[in-house]
């Protein structure tokens, strides 16, 4: 197994909680490490046709089975059972009782907030970071490829090709779920909608141009965002709330959660097509924005990221809350930084004056710099 940075988090969590959830999308590595760091637990799948009918006519029983615990894998295919699930960790109050993976949000986290607020450690695992990769000497030797390749496990730890694998993982993961949770009645059209977000990664979410687009209304359009959301397929990244004495646009920005499969909704089928797509700096912002997103959950602290842009074309492309300052962060796709390339952060310095913190410049190039105030990172070190 390809060391996770959660592992330690993962662990340190076991030592406190009776249950522990682990989320995240399909294929990003949850089962293989919940059961290489608990090994002990005996294994069960609610994905099982049979162990899921068990689970569901006789929650009682199933969890009498696993007395000493389990590690309970797609367990919102059983809502249930977390009811159940109370009663047992309340009376034996053991840590690390149950372990529960799911990659679904509203089946697990509704069944978690209703049952088992207050017993449960809540840690989201998304693709591999840039940082893992690296460790392992895994990352792509280029941009161009880190990009096209994404950062799903399956294509570094079995190494198959990404074209063919984003292609079935759409087919059998993406459709199946989202047909489990809405009544998807053209999958044509909802196949349509996903490669539309994707032309989208990157920019300001506007529901009523993109249900126009697709042929839907704004309120579909909305409840199938929240769906991909819910998949772990998106994400909406929120501007930040302070004006610094500017008009704010109040729009959150959509994101894929990996370039690989945006990449593959946008029909690219190589790394060099990467180099010359007129979405390259997009899919850029989605890596990096994506990989600090990591840093954060894999710790099993909540996103403090946010972006910042007023009506007048300012704009930073992230922030991040630390200790009562802002680090500002520019991300450029450029292998050569510009002569303009910072003058975003330097004018959000000047307006959040003793509130910036240290900012810094994510660029496609190989060299690390410090300038005054600003820190110039290259895309394969942040």
């Amino acid at each position: 197994m390809i060391p996770r940075t959660a592992e330690t988090t993962l662990r340190e969590l076991a030592k406190g909680y009776p249950v522990i959830a682990l989320t995240g999308p399909r294929q990003s590595g949850k089962t293989t490490l919940a059961r290489a760091v608990f090994s002990a637990h005996p294994y069960v799948s609610l994905e099982n046709p049979a162990q899921r009918e068990f689970a569901q006519n006789d929650p009682q029983g199933f969890l009498s089975k696993y007395a000493e615990g389990a590690l309970i894998d797609e367990a919102q295919r059983c809502p249930d059972l977390f009811a159940w699930l109370q009663g047992v960790v309340d009376q034996q109050q053991r840590p690390a009782h149950f372990i529960l993976t799911g990659s679904q949000q509203f089946g697990l986290m509704s069944g978690i907030t209703q049952s088992l607020a207050g017993r449960v450690a809540l840690l989201n695992l998304l693709p591999f970071s840039a940082g893992e990769l690296r460790q392992c000497q895994l990352l792509p030797a280029s941009l161009d490829e880190a990009i096209f390749k994404g950062c799903y496990p399956p294509i570094y730890d079995r190494h198959l090709e990404p074209g063919i694998w984003y292609a079935n993982y759409v087919q059998t993961y993406v459709e199946r779920d989202v047909r489990q949770l809405i009544n998807v009645r053209d999958l044509s059209q909802f196949q349509r909608f996903l490669r539309l977000c994707a032309g989208r990664t990157g920019q300001l979410l506007n529901l009523s141009a993109l249900g126009d687009d697709a042929g839907l209304s704004h309120n579909t359009a909305r409840e199938w965002i929240s769906v991909l959301e819910a998949s772990y397929i998106i994400h909406r990244l929120s501007p930040h709330h302070q004006n610094f004495n500017k008009r704010l646009v109040k729009t959150p920005k959509l994101y894929f959660h990996d370039t690989g499969l945006a990449a593959w909704l946008l029909g690219i089928e190589s790394a060099a097509q990467v180099g010359s797509h007129p979405l390259r700096g997009a899919l850029f912002e989605t890596w990096v924005v994506a990989d600090y997103l990591k840093q954060r959950l894999n710790t099993a602290r909540p996103s403090n990221l946010s972006f910042w842009r007023d009506r007048s074309g300012h704009e930073v492309d992230l922030l991040i809350e630390q200790g009562g300052q802002l680090q500002a962060i520019e991300i450029k796709s450029g292998a050569t930084p510009g002569k303009d390339a910072s003058r975003g952060l330097e004018q959000w310095r000047e307006l959040a004056a003793a509130q910036a913190g240290q900012s810094v410049l994510v660029y496609g190039g190989d060299e690390e710099q410090s300038r005054t105030h600003i820190k110039l990172v290259p895309w394969h070190a942040i």
